[in-house]
């Protein structure tokens, strides 16, 4: 009840951009905001507020570019198809872009998160052997489903506010991942010391103190779901086995291809497949201290270039490490665990959030679930 699909041209004013020429130095830098395809990692944040480029007033004047109020939803046609966000300020646009200033019946946010869970479509529709795109012919017969404007409301600030949710963790994500690699640089070299540990650390060679050997070759026939061991490769989980290789905790380093250094450590009955160097440390080495002295070395640094760059572990085992007490070891391995356990609870909680806002829109913008009671259609019965 109340919901109608709707000409978006009709409720909302259609517009685009162009790019002035690159040829004239004048028609630049000159301090108008200009949404590109440069752009299109600042698109699908809700707002875009900076961007890469910017043009003159010269540029404006002498082109086909125009400006557009703040408050404009913009849709990438080209590269990108189906990325958009709500100018925060006045911009122009180029070519690649559509922009639509919102009539009295249309609310600029809602027809964002509309055109959000559009973009399979978009993506979808767009053709082009070498720049996907979507011809203007499809905008201009685009039609949008339009509940009533306060329903549209209650729709769009539900769905802001999950944006803000997830932005928040997004951030504290980011300053967790800052405070940690912080935490790292410090404790595993000796810059800050733990409360209780003042002994002098040894300077040994990886070769003292580690074996490492490859692990064992293995096809996608011995591998089957709800087999009993975790195979493991280069970068973590491959599948499952029905047999083991090695039991305890080791760290395994990725040994060729992309992943080519990369380290994570595991435990248990597990079998390590042929793409991983298995890491075995001496009684005088925390595995677990160790994996991170590891990552933070950048073992891709050692790989041998060839058709598929492999890891050169004779030069990894030349490394030299400053080794604390296997007490003060242990004490920075639980610090940096916690921080590791902290992220990775924090990343749940955001890709729950994720998950939520993707179910609210399905529901919400199909009206399956309503936030404002509709209207009873006059002369039906009470």
């Amino acid at each position: 009840a109340g919901w109608h699909t709707v000409l978006l041209d009709l409720v909302a004013k259609r517009g685009s951009g162009h790019t002035p020429s690159k040829g004239r130095p004048e028609y630049w830098n000159g301090g108008v905001k200009w949404v590109s395809l440069a752009d299109s990692a600042a698109l699908d944040h809700v707002y875009i507020e900076d961007t890469a480029a910017s043009i003159s007033e010269a540029g404006l004047q002498n082109s086909s570019a125009v400006m557009h109020s703040a408050g404009t939803v913009v849709l990438s046609r080209d590269a990108g198809v189906g990325k958009s966000a709500i100018l925060r300020t006045d911009m122009a646009v180029s070519q690649h872009f559509m922009a639509w200033l919102c009539g009295p019946e249309l609310h600029n946010f809602y027809l964002y998160y509309w055109l959000q869970s559009r973009k399979p479509d978009f993506e979808r529709i767009a053709a082009g052997s070498t720049i996907k795109t979507i011809g203007l012919p499809y905008f201009q017969s685009l039609e949008v489903v339009k509940p009533p404007l306060l329903e549209q409301q209650a729709i769009a600030k539900a769905l802001t506010d999950a944006d803000t949710l997830i932005d928040s963790l997004e951030q504290l994500l980011t300053k967790q991942r800052q405070i940690k690699q912080g935490a790292m640089q410090e404790l595993l070299t000796g810059k800050r010391r733990l409360p209780g540990f003042k002994d002098r650390w040894d300077t040994r060679q990886l070769a003292d103190v580690v074996r490492m050997k490859s692990g064992n070759a293995i096809t996608a026939d011995h591998m089957a779901d709800g087999a009993a061991f975790p195979c493991y490769g280069g970068n973590g989980l491959r599948g499952y086995t029905s047999t083991f290789t090695h039991e305890g905790t080791y760290a395994l380093i990725g040994r060729q291809g992309a992943l080519c250094g990369n380290v994570v450590l595991v435990s248990g009955k597990f079998y390590a497949s042929e793409h991983a160097v298995v890491v075995t440390a001496s009684d005088a080495i925390d595995i677990t201290w160790l994996h991170f002295i590891l990552i933070r070395m950048e073992l891709n640094r050692f790989a041998e270039s060839s058709a598929q760059p492999g890891l050169s572990v004779g030069k990894v085992l030349l490394l030299e490490l400053e080794v604390p007490s296997v007490a003060e070891q242990h004490a920075i391995a639980q610090v940096l665990t916690d921080m590791d356990a902290s992220l990775t609870a924090l990343q749940a909680r955001l890709t729950k959030a994720r998950q939520l806002k993707q179910a609210l829109m399905q529901v919400l913008l199909t009206g399956r679930i309503r936030l404002v009671a509709p209207r009873p259609v006059e002369g039906a019965a009470a």
